[in-house]
């Protein structure tokens, strides 16, 4: 029965052979190696290669991993097989197989030699054999009869009447067997019905594999676009920059080269004033002088009232030969990078969420910054009006809630203990112990406390087992997965706590014993 059932799990389910170089596919099924080549290889017309034994499909032709194992298997099966074989005793001419054996006269007969040997009761026909001394008693040398269920063991009829077996409850061999075998079934059927279940798991999470590797490369593609964009849009604005100063480079070199001329000009000018003057003080013969003076009058009144008023003027333009506007040029990369952002924003998985506190959830001993971004823990009482929706503990809640979508902001805490931030259910009490976030089945956090940390959830608390390198927090909240996980906003970020929930939700924040905590985005 061993050895069928073995032979079965040694069979190519293509040739119903034994093995022959068994290799195996991704989905775990077994195959001769010229057999499923031969398969694949009719399939590859198609363009879709499928496993010949559960179906799977696969996009390219697998790849054919041998199976060592299983080799090792069959190459001391079939040696194994063919030592096992029985022969007639009684055909010495040539070796036909033996059809049954029998234990008293310890012989193997075939159909032929079968049908004339003996029919004496004493005589103890089995499967073939010639293991004649494992169906003999050692002590006795009388085959085994009885089996004692005492002791477990095979025993012959001495060892039953005077031997150390005597008085035990007995039962005959073939009974004994039959209940070992039913006991047998049971377990084969518990193992047969673990298989099909390790089975099923199996191929769920092979599913399982291939959803992740389809996912991967879908977040991987779209991952991939988002940054190409990005990148796009950068090479763009800096070409875009570059322009805008080389075109204010060029005006304003262009200006200043037009005021130089200018400049040069005037210069060439005065240096031929000059030189006419320098000529009038040289001379001797004084009507000379005093005559070309009243000719050229104008220019040398004009020189001498002039002077100043040029300085002056030329001061005052000093400033308007212009230069680069950085101004220009960095409100210019401000709103390129405004606009990447959005865009940015718009392709992320999760929406970055604006969270604002409401005051008028918040306890006395809660201080809530001007740009509702804050929270802290005060010693002074607020004197708040009490209303059904304020806590009376230090808590405040969002001025909204969550019923759909991904959403995601981060939070920065004090280092010293004292916070806690988490979501709760709008329904969660505001009054009592059960009103304070974690105490409850209404609401989740993540809580630290004198450098310990726990999410906690209806009072039962779930250690950390990590320190914080910083103390920024990330929150993402996906909706329809009904997931909330907290991150460590560090280098690397790490993915500190996860819990699930069913219903809409507001974000809650918690502090005391000077704590404080502050909503960045």
């Amino acid at each position: 029965m061993a050895s069928a059932d073995l032979r079965e799990e040694l069979t190519c389910p293509i040739c119903l052979s034994i093995y022959t170089d068994p290799v195996t596919l991704s989905c775990s099924h077994n195959f001769c190696l010229g057999c499923i080549e031969s398969v694949l290889n009719t399939q590859e017309g198609s363009g879709i290669y499928t496993c010949p034994v559960c179906r799977e499909p696969f996009n390219t032709k697998p790849k054919l991993q041998k199976n060592l194992n299983l080799r090792n298997i069959v190459e001391h099966f079939i040696p194994a097989q063919q030592d096992h074989k029985v022969f007639c005793t009684y055909c010495i001419h040539s070796p036909v197989p033996a059809a049954k054996s029998c234990l008293l006269c310890e012989a193997s007969l075939c159909d032929t030699h079968l049908r004339v040997h003996s029919k004496s009761e004493e005589n103890v026909i089995t499967e073939p054999t010639t293991s004649w001394d494992n169906r003999k008693c050692s002590k006795h040398k009388e085959l085994l009869k009885y089996y004692c269920t005492e002791d477990a063991a095979c025993i012959c009829v001495s060892c039953s009447l005077a031997g150390d077996h005597r008085g035990h409850q007995l039962e005959l061999l073939n009974e004994a067997s039959e209940k070992k075998k039913n006991k047998l079934r049971n377990v084969l059927q518990k193992l047969a019905t673990k298989r099909k279940k390790t089975e099923r798991r199996v191929q769920s999470l092979q599913e399982h594999r291939r959803g992740v590797q389809e996912k991967a490369a879908g977040v991987t593609e779209r991952l991939t676009a988002l940054i190409r964009n990005i990148r796009k849009q950068l090479e763009d604005l800096e070409k875009r920059l570059l322009s805008d100063i080389t075109r204010q480079q060029e005006q304003v070199l262009l200006t200043i080269s037009d005021q130089i001329q200018q400049l040069e000009k005037e210069k060439d000018n005065l240096i031929r004033k000059m030189c006419h003057i320098e000529g009038l003080c040289s001379m001797t013969d004084p009507l000379t002088v005093l005559q070309e003076q009243e000719s050229h009058k104008d220019d040398f009144c004009g020189a001498e009232k002039g002077d100043n008023e040029d300085t002056q003027r030329d001061d005052k333009q000093a400033p308007a030969v212009g230069d680069l506007d950085e101004g220009l040029i960095s409100v210019t990369l401000y709103r390129g990078l405004v606009d990447t952002v959005n865009d940015v924003k718009r392709g992320l998985y999760v929406q970055v969420t604006d969270i604002l506190l409401d005051v008028n959830t918040a306890g006395n001993d809660v201080t809530v910054s001007g740009d509702f971004k804050s929270a802290s823990w005060s010693e002074l009482n607020q004197q708040r009006p009490e209303t059904p929706k304020r806590f009376l503990c230090s808590q405040v809640l969002s001025t909204s809630s969550f019923s759909s979508g991904r959403h995601y902001w981060e939070v920065q805490t004090s280092e010293a203990w004292g916070w806690r931030v988490g979501m709760c259910y709008p329904s969660m009490e505001r009054r009592g112990d059960q009103s304070l976030m974690g105490n409850n089945n209404k609401s989740w956090c993540l809580c630290g406390f004198n450098k310990y940390f726990s999410g906690t959830h209806d009072s039962q608390q779930s250690p950390i087992p990590h320190t914080l390198s910083c103390w920024r927090l990330g929150i993402l909240l996906d909706y329809e997965a009904g997931r909330l996980t907290f991150y460590e906003l560090c280098d690397p970020i790490k993915r500190l706590h996860t819990v699930t929930f069913t219903e809409p939700l507001h974000a809650v924040f918690c502090v005391s014993w000077d704590g404080w905590v502050r909503i960045m985005c």
